[in-house]
């Protein structure tokens, strides 16, 4: 995987940028934007510690929001689970589940944020969806190790990550398991009070092939005793209120844990060759992929459809004289919002003659036919956005088709 693939999603907002807003050079814009980056691997000793010291995460189940990765740790953590792939499958077998360790530390300058400067694998493997850490010579290749980094790096370890390697499906298999949130517990209560406030990173190496971008995603787990006051709330923030629909994208622990936004940070001298990199060569990357063909977008598609087929379904077709009531939002004739009635002629075929379109005025109406129209409306725009997407895909394929075909 190359860095232009594996670092094109998600930057990091402090990275952000062109740098050719204002400045037709670029210049000035591209310095403050490479001052802001290389800001994270940099640090003062004396905020650090003070903020070790107050630990404000122990008072907020969900304090921390985001974690920023570095480019070594995401290629490291990548090379690592992609080789439990390949040598599972070379076996003959399933691919086989890694793990390691994180190094990092909070950052003072956004403190509800973790920063990830590198990873080191362990000698572990594991099976289905556990991962474990209690054989005496990882213990023991732990200690040596960390006391090893005491002596040449200023991070601690603050984290682990371990791979999930199953079949590309729908959703990504980034969740934790039971056994990770009772392993990523014991991480917190060990580590949390003394001002290292612990991170679960999960990667799905099969789905980051399939995309040729990194899939993973970080957490933290709730206290044992934490209730979440949002219903049917899920680790990333949204409502689910369909059970089994839960249990498919974040397991059976879904209430236990809850998800960090992940970005990536890199130095300014390594983001100006990016830059160029991407400007010279990201075209072919484009002509070499097309959204519609991904396995996640065949496999969501039909959910799609019958989603939006399932909404407009909710809305009543007038049967008197095969006309269709429809709400709409727009200008005809000047009005500006109404409800337009098309229907056949009064000879029921569909003759030269066409059909009427008569539209009235919604003022009269009342809030149930605003919110009907609304509803149709969202109901309408998917229809919309699926057929586009489509059109747009299909235009593209046969674009490439032409181009390259002899």
């Amino acid at each position: 995987m190359s860095s232009e693939e594996g670092l094109g999603t998600k930057p990091s907002a402090h990275a952000a940028g062109d740098g050719s807003a204002n400045d037709p050079s670029g210049n000035n814009n591209n310095n403050n934007n490479n001052a802001a980056a290389d800001a994270r691997y940099t640090f003062d000793p004396v905020k650090l510690d003070a903020l070790r010291k107050e630990s404000p995460w122990k008072e907020d189940p969900k304090y921390f929001e985001g974690v920023a990765v570095s480019p070594s740790a995401v290629m490291k953590m990548m090379t690592h689970c992609h080789s439990g792939v390949e040598k599972g499958t070379k076996k003959g077998g399933n691919p086989i589940e890694v793990m390691g360790l994180l190094l990092g530390r909070p950052d003072p300058n956004t403190p509800k944020t973790l920063i990830v400067t590198d990873v080191f694998p362990l000698p572990i493997e594991g099976f289905e969806t556990r991962v474990i850490a209690d054989d005496g010579d990882v213990i023991n290749h732990m200690i040596a190790l960390g006391e090893s980094l005491e002596n040449t790096r200023q991070e601690k370890f603050m984290g682990w990550y371990h791979s999930h390697p199953f079949d590309v499906g729908i959703h990504s298999h980034c969740f934790l398991s039971q056994t990770d949130i009772s392993t990523q517990l014991q991480w917190q209560r060990a580590e949390d009070p003394h001002g290292n406030p612990f991170l679960a990173i999960v990667v799905d190496p099969l789905r980051s092939l399939a995309k040729n971008t990194p899939e993973l995603k970080a957490f933290r787990a709730y206290p044992p005793e934490y209730t979440n006051p949002i219903q049917n709330q899920c680790p990333d923030g949204s409502i689910i209120p369909v059970e089994q629909e839960r249990l498919e994208k974040w397991g059976s622990c879904w209430s236990a844990y809850y998800e960090l936004e992940v970005e990536y940070f890199m130095s300014g001298g390594a983001r100006n060759v990016l830059a160029l990199l991407t400007q010279n060569f990201l075209w072919m990357r484009t002509l070499g992929s097309t959204s519609i063909c991904e396995t996640e977008a065949r496999g969501r598609y039909p959910d799609r459809i019958d989603k939006a087929a399932e909404r407009i379904g909710k809305f009543e077709v007038a049967s008197g004289g095969g006309g269709m009531d429809v709400p709409f939002v727009g200008t005809v004739g000047g009005i500006s919002r109404g409800r337009m009635t098309a229907s056949a002629p009064k000879g029921g075929g569909g003759g030269s003659g066409g059909g009427v379109l008569s539209v009235r005025e919604s003022s009269g109406q009342n809030k149930a036919d605003e919110e009907d129209g609304g509803e149709l409306g969202k109901a309408c725009q998917a229809v919309v956005e699926i057929a586009t997407e489509k059109i747009v895909g299909n235009i593209a394929q046969i674009a490439k088709m032409e181009l390259f075909s002899s």
